[in-house]
């Protein structure tokens, strides 16, 4: 079976730019009129309301879908944004970790939803939620790729060991296809000798992996989810959205648009409960 890559911007750090990344990257590659399909797995809900979406409102959600009281079809929302749609999500994901304990392949609940509904896409971006409980496994269990959006101080490091972890985890017990994709450099200040340090030590660990492209603080891009748009539009002459862009063409250059061929193998591996744990 054939199907677009699918990607999850995930770190279980909040707060380092994450579904920032995943919004302004998907506008980014839809401007250049492919179609992207970002689905929001973050009970916080910030990347439908990053897109103008009511997080409240009582329309079907990524919450029914993983509990499979309605099919993925019955959600996808457009956006402001031509070629970009949405799944949105609600504050009711937030009980689904434990909804979903007693679920058998539990791990699986995303990857079956979507399997019909991701092929009529380019690109399927996924918004995982910062923690790496059962809603980043289902994400990373129904992925190609992971993408790190990683902020450019230290602490942001400390945690990346466990994400690394769980990726070769995931990889070894479910999903054997699952490669980290990229890493993307955030909220980087250049008057500092610290974001410097990290960008060195980021490059070294991960190498080519690493983005050119860096994103710099910026007010504009955090001004942007209270107006319901993306930083590229709200701002697009901005610094910060600028670097988005960059980062987009560097995406597309990275990941050019096709379809990749899943294998038997790659459709269902053994599930591991190291994984959960």
């Amino acid at each position: 079976m054939k199907h677009p890559n699918i990607f999850s911007f995930c770190n279980q750090k909040g707060g380092v730019g994450k579904t920032t990344s995943a919004i302004n990257i998907a506008t980014g590659i839809a401007q250049k009129g492919h179609t992207v399909l970002l689905i929001d797995m973050d009970p916080q809900a910030n990347a439908t309301s990053g897109l103008g979406i009511d997080k409240s409102s009582k329309d079907p959600n990524i919450y029914q879908v993983i509990l499979g009281n309605i099919e993925a079809e019955q959600t996808v929302k457009g956006t402001s944004v031509k070629g970009l749609s949405l799944i949105p999500s609600t504050f009711s994901l937030s009980g689904a970790e434990i909804e979903l304990i007693s679920l058998i392949e539990r791990e699986f609940k995303l990857k079956n939803s979507i399997q019909s509904l991701k092929n009529g896409f380019d690109y399927v971006f996924i918004d995982c939620p910062p923690s790496l409980g059962l809603l980043t496994i289902n994400s990373l269990t129904a992925s190609d790729y992971i993408f790190i959006p990683l902020q450019c101080e230290y602490y942001a490091l400390e945690g990346l060991g466990q994400l690394v972890h769980t990726h070769s985890l995931v990889k070894r017990n479910i999903n054997p296809k699952i490669e980290i994709g990229a890493v993307l450099l955030t909220m980087a200040d250049f008057r500092t000798n610290l974001t410097n340090q990290v960008i060195n030590e980021v490059r070294n660990y991960f190498k080519e992996k690493v983005f050119d492209a860096v994103i710099p603080r910026s007010v504009s891009l955090g001004e942007a989810p209270s107006f319901g748009q993306p930083g590229i539009i709200y701002a697009r002459s901005s610094r910060g959205a600028k670097s988005y862009i960059e980062a987009t063409e560097e995406f597309l250059k990275r990941f050019p648009c096709g379809e990749k061929e899943e294998t038997k193998e790659e459709q269902r591996a053994p599930v591991n409960a190291e994984v959960n744990q």
